[in-house]
This record gives structure tokens, sequence and C-alpha cells, in this order.
């Protein structure tokens, strides 16, 4: 996300290289900082602090310069004049030791970019011009191409073969925003052409939709034969937690992917009142615009492992491949965040299906733990997950519009009432809270059950159990040891003792 100070303080501590870059700017930006925007981009990313000297001193920006100047460099960085494709950056205003920074972090793209016409590439010396070095662009073509799998190139693939329909739909959405915007006059192989959607293959010179294009805009018969292994299953997984209570397997392109993945969360998910200021904010839409975007914007399309959606008792988890940048849990207050497939990513924002990069996430950290309770866990690895907590419909009045909530609250079993709730216990937990009158291990409880093995629904109703307090362990402090027994609570006693 955002760089802290004692980051910022370590950056310039460390000084200039490979992927930073210090640039003294007092009341106006100089054109080389746009070069090194652009070496960063084709080769690795990288952080520029404007308002610092090359030997790391802090200058600083003058006070009502500030301003002014963060806005000039988001309007230059998305005028194609001076670079070429344009970006989309994250610029913060910094205080350090009382003087104004600019702290503008540069992801790697999946494009070449030019600035001014000249493509720069960055070593350890600084930003080096390589639009006469014949070798080392087509090197830098090729890495390209070879890195991020959205910019394959399908030259039997053309214009004519995509849904032009769909193509619409994204005109009328762009121009919701934007009266003005220039794909608004644009044929179907203008728009494609400016997203970086249509390109040419730099070794053999045919041009074609690419991998990025077929996912947006193509049928799903030719989805399917580009891409077999695309899916996102979406699988609610309350009370049959052996299978699924719901399911919409979506098999289509990433557009209608979106509203697919939004309709199911917004029949399953609660979404309880909340008031930010005056005005009513939906935190489970906020919260799940972003993950419906990250499942399809970050996803590496060239692997065969299916993204998956799985809304639990008391939380959503997600799964989607991945080109991982690290391993393990991220830091919120460390984590900077990487473009997997920019260009989707990019038309994704032009038609207001995602927000600028690093600020989704934020918005979902900021929510997630006043809507679910808890913090928001992202896991990092060849497949990313995500663990949102969610709320639970708590009326008899919702859990009549939806039967598959499951909600147990201070002995309510099988249409027992506390004054509170109506709800039940699923067939294996009852069972469980029956067999265990006197203390037994899981060996023992699967025997009982009929059961071969551990299943999901055992660990479900295992959990569940511990979580309503109806059940404990004879060894807390050592819940994996093998002579653990499990043992009805006061609590449970009395629930089984109020319906009996």
């Amino acid at each position: 996300m955002g760089f802290s100070i004692q980051q910022i303080h370590e950056l310039i501590r460390q000084g200039e290289g490979i992927s930073t870059e210090f640039k003294s700017c007092r009341n106006k930006i100089n054109r080389d900082v746009y070069e090194t925007v652009c070496a960063f981009l084709n080769r690795h990313g990288g952080t520029i602090l404007l308002g610092v000297q090359d030997d790391g001193a802090v200058q600083g920006i003058e006070q009502d310069a500030v301003t002014q100047i963060k806005k000039d460099f988001v309007t230059a960085i998305n005028n194609p004049l001076k670079l070429t494709p344009p970006t989309y950056l994250s610029v913060d205003i910094v205080e350090l030791d009382g003087k104004s920074l600019l702290h503008i972090y540069v992801p790697e793209s999946s494009q070449v970019h030019r600035c001014y016409g000249r493509i720069y590439d960055r070593n350890e010396d600084g930003d080096l011009d390589i639009t006469d070095h014949t070798t080392l662009v087509a090197h830098l073509y090729q890495r390209k191409q070879a890195t991020f799998s959205e910019n394959k190139v399908y030259p039997w693939i053309q214009a004519e073969d995509l849904r032009p329909e769909l193509i619409e739909k994204c005109r009328r959405y762009v121009r919701i925003n934007r009266d003005n915007h220039p794909w608004a006059d644009m044929d179907d192989l203008q728009l494609l052409k400016s997203a970086q959607l249509y390109q040419e293959n730099p070794v053999t010179r045919e041009n074609g939709v690419t991998l990025a294009g077929v996912m947006l805009f193509a049928p799903d018969l030719l989805i399917l034969k580009v891409c077999p292994a695309h899916r996102t299953d979406l699988i609610l997984r309350k009370v049959n937690v052996d299978r699924y209570d719901d399911r919409d397997l979506v098999r289509t392109n990433l557009i209608e992917s979106y509203d697919r993945i939004l309709a199911f969360v917004q029949k399953h998910l609660p979404d309880p009142f909340y008031l930010e200021g005056i005005e009513r904010r939906s935190l489970r839409d906020a919260i799940f615009r972003e993950v419906a975007s990250n499942i399809l914007i970050h996803r590496e399309y060239s692997s065969g492992v299916p993204a998956r959606l799985i809304i639990e008792y008391g939380q959503v988890t997600t799964w989607n491949a991945n080109r991982p940048h690290g391993f393990g849990v991220l830091n919120p207050d460390t984590f900077a965040p990487y473009p997997k497939n920019p260009v989707i990513g990019a038309f994704f924002r032009e038609i207001d299906r995602a927000d600028e990069l690093g600020s989704g996430m934020r918005k979902m950290m900021m929510y997630g733990k006043k809507y679910g309770g808890a913090d928001p866990q992202l896991i990092e690895g060849d497949v990313f997950r995500m663990i949102i907590s969610v709320p639970e419909f708590s009326t008899k009045q919702e859990q009549t519009v939806d039967p598959a909530q499951v909600r147990v609250h201070d002995g309510v079993h099988d249409g027992v009432h506390d004054g509170v709730h109506d709800t039940r216990l699923t067939e294996t937990m009852k069972k469980i809270l029956v067999l265990l009158v006197e203390p037994k291990s899981t060996p023992q409880l699967l025997a009982e059950l009929g059961y071969p093995r551990r299943t999901r629904n055992y660990e479900a109703a295992i959990k569940n159990l511990l979580d309503f307090e109806l059940i404990g362990m004879t060894l807390p402090d050592t819940p994996r040891s093998k002579n653990q027994r499990y043992r009805q609570t006061e609590k449970g006693k009395s629930l089984m003792n109020r319906t009996s």
C-alpha cells in the first residue's frame, strides 16, 4: 500500500539504484522525470522521490507548488504525446522533516513504453535511451511478451471475431464518465489498438487480438478454445458443506464474469446498514467490487488452475492462479501493489469496474473489519488467496429469504427460541453433540458417526460447535495432541436438556 515515513527515510539512506531515483524539484517537473517513469515501466518498476537531490539531501518542494506539480504529473503520464501508451500511477504527498515531497510508485508494465517517442530502459547508472539499439529493443519486446501472458498475440483472431455488442457496451460505460472519451468515436479496431488489445507479434510481425482482448470480448467458445481452463467457480457452502447449497460456474468473458460474481455475492451475503458521514454506504459492495476485479484482473491466464469464490459460514475465501512476487501473508502497511495483467487492469478502470492500482485494496482493508469484524487476509503464492470475514443474516425475516444460513445463539436448536433468533444445527452437529455426553476423540467420533475418515462435513461441524461454545477441548492448550478429546460444555448440556 502506501510507504511509511520510516520506509521513505530508508530509501533515501540506501541512495539511488536500479529501482530508486531522486529528483530535485522545487516548483516544476523536469522532463527527465518522465524518462525515468518510462524506464521503470519498461524494466522492473521502481520508486521516484521528487524533492530529494541526487546525494540524498532533502530539499523539498515549494509548498504552494506541490498540488499543481502533482496535477501536472498525473496529466502528463495520461498524455499520449508525452508517454505512449499512457499509464496510471499512484502519487502521494509526504511530509518529511518539515518539507514536502512527492512519492511516486511505478510498477513494471506489460507494455513497451515511449517517452516523447523514445524508448528508455533502466540500468544501475540510470535511464538509458535504447531507441536506436535494435537488438536491445527486440529483447525488451520479447521479455514483455514472455513475462506477461496477456500480451500473447493470436494472428488468427481479428476484430470481427469478437462480440461487437460487448465492445459497444463498453463505449457506453466510458461515455458515462467522460462525454469526450476518445473511444467514443473510434471503430472497433481502433478501440482495440488504443486499449493495447490488438498488437503486433515482435518476432513474426503478424497482427492480431491479444489474450487480453480475447478474455474481454471474445464469444465463449473462442475463449475456451484459447484458454480451455478458464472458469470462475462461485460456491455457497453452509448447510451441505460436503458439496454446496448454490453454485454458478462462470465460463464467459471477464466483463460479464464481473457482473455474475457481484450478483452471486449480493444474493448470498447481507448488506447491513452503515453510515459514512451522512450517506449510507454499502460495505458489502465496496469490498466485493474489489474482490471481483482482483480475481479477474490479477489471474494468471496461462495457468490451468481455475478461480474460486466460496461463501462459507462467517467468511468468503477466494483462490486464483498467480505469478507471485513474494510468498506468505501480505502486510498492508508495506505491501506495494504489482499489476499482474496491466492491460486488463487499465481497461477495467476505464469502464469503472476497478479502482486505481492500490486504492481498491486500501478500500477493502479499510472497510473489511467494519463489515465482518476482522481484517481481510491476502496470501501471496502460486495461488493467490483472500479470506474476507463477513457477517451473517441475523433476523427471522432474512433467514426466511435465505434458508441456507446457519446460526446458533445461546442454546437455540431446532426451533427453540431464545427471544432473538430462530436457527438450526446441521444433522452432523446434532449427532456429535449427542455423542459427547462422554468425552471422545476424533477416531471415536468418526467410528460412531460411520465415517471412514475425516471429511469437510465433520471438520466444519466440529469448528462450528467449538465456535458456538457448545463443545470444548479436554486439552485446549495443545489442540493437536493425540490425546485430545472433545466434551460438551455447560452451554451444550443446557441446550441438550432444553431440547430433550
